[in-house]
């Protein structure tokens, strides 16, 4: 049985959407009210009416690897319970990438709430738009703590309170990951003063490689019954155009079996350490009476293939690497989950919208308030992605295509039939108007977003690749 099995839910149905109870204004406000009232005995004074905001970001972890979203195989019990208690975004989307280094522009675009195309250097751009200023306007207390490397310093200066790790490579290498940065949010909450509501920006390490966690937490599993990922390849069949970056040779070629289940062992051990890390942060939320009236958001910068497709990072735009989870709970949030499509940078503009803050000007990124209240199916009919000069995607409930542009090549795929993206039906006869339909709208796609990549070159380069 593969890992991946729940992506044939509702998450690829085209004409399934979450239907909730409509939830009014007044309903929502009314709520928080409520939560506002201390209980007896309780650590904290009366929160304000805005509600709290916790905002908790993982680094390469794929939407496939929480047990309550259909992964049997993983140990995560404190998120199983957001997510029972949650929203889910079933199809959230990293834009994509100008750096092999995927996680920089994912959290540039992710606190700017613009697509990479729209800078004119590496990162965004501080005089724009940008979450932390817009929380700090609205009468936020700031917070941030977060990795070092692949970030964007110059906005999370931006936050009243800014941390950075001590050293990203020897937290990874600790053993318990996830646990300097919780330890530090916990004194934050156990020890603050002010009366306005926090908003509070964790942005994790993990579970990048090095994947290094405490044996406690490698002996949940058993290595040799970890499932397989259905389309795992010794070798990608063609040149993807990163065949050769740092990521992919993490592990030797051809992919075999045994490395696989090893690398996922301790991929999955890293997410159960982070999660018992991340339990903890919740039960202190819980002990000072701020649970009820604080607002979660869980996600990741992006997935990361780990045998998938002969692939192991997340330099191409299959499923496994573009998608991340998402997951909402707290105060006005309903029990549900969407399979409309979503992009990370959405994050921001949400959040804005679900606290009453108001939405910069210049944010590409569209709420997703009107899909989580039931009050709309999805905010875009179609969704794009881009990585570097080399790859571009398209996809809408159903459809999925990559483009190649440097070797002319093209991928489709049935994602209600095919989730994992394993048959290529770009040469079917049957698909040909499909195929120039989807380039097409690709094409649209790139003049909305001001992407200026060409889809096909005049001499393209070879497909065949050696490691």
């Amino acid at each position: 049985m593969a890992y991946f099995t729940h992506y044939s839910s509702s998450a690829t149905r085209p004409t399934s959407w979450i239907k909730v109870v409509p939830i009014t204004l007044s309903t929502i406000f009314s709520c928080l009210i409520l939560s506002a009232m201390p209980a007896q005995g309780a650590a904290e004074s009366a929160p304000s009416k805005r509600p709290n905001v916790l905002f908790l970001f993982a680094d390469d972890q794929r939407a496939d690897t929480i047990g309550a979203l259909g992964n049997e195989a993983i140990h995560t019990p404190h998120l199983d319970q957001l997510v029972k208690r949650g929203f889910v975004f079933r199809n959230a989307y990293c834009l994509g990438s100008h750096s092999p280094a995927v996680c920089s522009p994912s959290r540039n675009m992710l606190l700017s709430g613009q697509a990479y195309f729209r800078w004119k250097g590496p990162q965004a751009p501080v005089n724009g738009p940008n979450w932390p200023t817009a929380m700090n306007g609205a009468g936020y207390q700031t917070y941030h703590h977060g990795k070092n490397g692949n970030t964007a310093p110059a906005i999370q200066k931006q936050f009243e309170i800014n941390k950075y790790l001590r050293n990203d490579e020897l937290e990874r290498r600790c053993g318990e990951p996830g646990a300097e940065i919780v330890d530090a949010a916990i004194e934050f909450l156990q020890t603050r003063e002010s009366d306005r509501p926090f908003c509070m920006y964790l942005a994790f390490g993990n579970p990048h490689d090095p994947r290094v966690a405490a044996q406690k937490y490698l002996d949940k599993y058993n290595r040799k019954s970890i499932p397989l990922p259905r389309n795992l390849l010794p070798l990608h069949p063609f040149d993807n155009g990163e065949q050769l970056v740092r990521d992919e040779r993490l592990a030797s070629w051809p992919r075999t079996d045994d490395e696989i289940q090893k690398h996922l062992h301790e991929y999955y051990a890293v997410i159960t350490a982070m999660d018992g890390h991340i339990g903890r942060l919740l039960n202190t939320l819980e002990e000072r009476n701020l649970l009820s009236n604080t607002l979660i958001v869980y996600s990741a910068d992006h997935g990361l293939a780990m045998g998938s497709h002969g692939l192991m990072g997340k330099q191409n735009l299959y499923e496994h690497s573009m998608k991340a989870p998402l997951i909402f709970a707290g105060p006005g949030i309903p029990q549900g989950e969407s399979p409309a499509l979503a992009y990370l940078l959405d994050i921001f503009p949400t959040i804005c919208d679900l606290t009453s803050v108001e939405i910069p000007k210049g944010v590409d990124g569209q709420s997703l308030k009107s899909v989580l209240l039931g009050q709309k199916p999805a905010v875009r009919e179609t969704l794009g992605c881009a990585y570097r000069n080399v790859q571009r995607s398209i996809r809408d409930a159903r459809w999925k295509l990559i483009r190649y542009p440097q070797i002319n090549r093209t991928q489709l795929f049935d994602l209600l039939t095919d989730p994992e993206e394993i048959l290529d039906l770009s040469a079917a006869p049957d698909q040909r108007d499909r195929v120039a339909m989807m380039l097409k709208s690709l094409e649209k796609w790139q003049l909305e977003w001001g992407d200026p990549q060409p889809l096909t070159v005049a001499n393209p380069k070879s497909e065949n690749w050696m490691p």
